[in-house]
């Protein structure tokens, strides 16, 4: 009797579904066994190793969402915001664990997530490397360190296709460095420093953005003192690097009980 965990990809036809596909075919101790994207994708039918540009591996690409939820030990969601809701309903109908890796979320969606963990387990992970929740726990110590007397500037960089801005993982760096020093983000953020008159706010946490080329994920968080300045860097080189922590979250995620959960708690550093 195999004891793979059974794993079905929502968002299957983009980049990162993609790339959890191949990650999962390639895992002993997991097993694909839906693979589903939005109705008008040209993706439909197709099997998935055609999709991800290697020989058929026996299953095809779906719509159908509701069985790929009853078929699967576990979710894993690297669809757009706008599907989120009717991901959720499934899961929460059918009673699967999801982990949402999808990121530009609204406070309601937040929200959603929340209640939706009431009646099965939910994940959320808006960046799954090893890395960036390690540099998290990093500018939250920092920043309680050095307070309000360092400014906090935040610059991330993604490719040209990525859609929300800023990045989910800035938001998340900067909700760390904002808890660090006992702070509300919402209260102390800044977006727009173009064409701006207004005098710097000190005990801010100011945000960057680039899109350039194939960019895949970088993130600086800057702590400036008057005469030094400490910066924390993490960059991806590869997609596959949040694939495999996908798919490390859906592991640990399979058989928990309902509860809302986050990459800290994969990673051990809840505690």
């Amino acid at each position: 009797m195999s004891t793979r965990v059974k794993i079905a990809v929502l968002g299957a036809s983009g980049r990162m579904g993609q790339q959890l596909i191949k990650a999962i075919l390639a895992d002993s101790g997991s097993e694909l066994v839906a693979a589903v994207t939005h109705s008008q994708s040209s993706a439909l039918g197709k099997d998935v190793g055609s999709l991800i540009g290697t020989t058929e591996a026996g299953l095809t690409v779906t719509h159908e969402l509701t069985a790929a939820a009853k078929a699967a030990d576990v979710l894993v969601d690297f669809s757009l915001p706008l599907a989120l809701a009717g991901n959720l309903t499934v899961a929460k109908q059918t009673k699967t664990p999801i982990v949402i890796c999808t990121t530009g979320l609204s406070e309601q969606q937040n929200q959603d997530l929340q209640r939706v963990a009431e009646e099965t387990a939910v994940l959320y992970a808006a960046n799954t490397s090893l890395g960036v929740n390690l540099l998290r726990e990093l500018v939250r110590t920092a920043s309680k360190a050095l307070g309000t007397k360092a400014d906090i500037e935040i610059l991330e960089a993604h490719h040209t296709a990525k859609r929300d801005a800023p990045s989910g993982t800035a938001l998340a760096l900067g909700e760390a460095a904002a808890e660090g020093r006992n702070q509300v983000l919402s209260d102390v953020a800044e977006y727009q420093r173009n064409f701006s008159d207004q005098a710097h706010r000190p005990g801010s946490i100011g945000f960057a953005t680039l899109r350039a080329g194939d960019i895949v994920g970088e993130h600086t968080v800057y702590l400036v003192l008057g005469g030094e300045r400490l910066e924390l860097t993490h960059r991806v080189a590869d997609r596959k690097t949040f694939a495999e922590g996908a798919l490390n979250a859906a592991l640990w995620l399979n058989g928990k009980k309902a509860g809302f959960y986050s990459m800290n708690h994969v990673l051990g550093l809840d505690e």
